[in-house]
């Protein structure tokens, strides 16, 4: 679709980083504060005015608006560690505002896919990109299933509902297989398939109550076991 404000008018209604703009404030991530994000005070307001924006109601939370706790542990990671992406090419999939795209594209990522199927994700992903200085592809496609040949695939904050997790878990599986870098972040969701993985790295977090149950949340990386 590209960036041409135009298409997204088309598409979803207003331009979405309009909307973005207006409802969020770009702050330093807690853990990684050498990244900047457009970011809301508050979850449920903000999804209460998405939906009012498009004119649809049931619509998924604006993942794109926080920073995320798997998401601020992988992009730490990524960011102490940019040997794991330089040079190389990433995805980074259910990217939502596009935390660990632009951790890896500070690290030195030859090229950058971040993918989201919601399209309020790319508006904002193309803002925080701007305001970090770095270069992001994006894809709207649900890429579970494919294989771009991408080296290093970075996933966080993924395992919250347990069909997704489960195609998830399969697919990452199988590109881990084949000799790509998977990495997830994640901070002890329900259906984070342990059994199968293993722990690289751990992290306090602080995160937003408004989202979790507590203000610091341990979270840890985890790779694809046994490779």
């Amino acid at each position: 679709m590209g960036d041409d404000p135009r298409l997204w008018r088309d598409v979803v209604g207003p331009d979405p980083r309009t909307f973005i703009q207006a409802e969020t404030r770009l702050r330093p991530v807690p853990l990684v504060p050498e990244i900047r994000l457009h970011v809301a005070d508050e979850a449920v307001p903000l999804w209460h005015r998405t939906e009012e924006e498009l004119g649809e109601l049931g619509l998924p939370p604006p993942f794109w608006a926080f920073a995320w706790a798997g998401g601020q542990a992988l992009a730490r990671y990524v960011l102490d560690r940019p040997d794991l992406v330089a040079g190389r090419v990433v995805l980074d999939f259910a990217s939502g505002s596009g935390l660990v795209g632009i951790a890896a594209a500070k690290a030195g990522a030859a090229r950058v896919v971040c993918a989201d199927i919601d399209r309020f994700a790319h508006g904002a992903i193309a803002l925080n990109a701007a305001a970090n200085a770095v270069a992001l592809e994006t894809e709207t496609r649900d890429l579970v299933g494919s294989d771009a040949g991408w080296d290093v695939i970075l996933a966080a904050d993924i395992c919250y509902e347990r069909d997704l997790a489960g195609r998830v878990a399969a697919w990452l599986g199988a590109l881990a297989r084949r000799g790509a870098t998977v990495l997830i972040g994640d901070p002890g969701r329900t259906y984070l398939p342990k059994d199968r993985l293993e722990m690289l790295a751990e992290y306090r977090v602080p995160v937003t109550r408004d989202l979790e149950d507590m203000e610091i949340k341990h979270t840890c990386v985890w790779r694809p076991r046994g490779l």
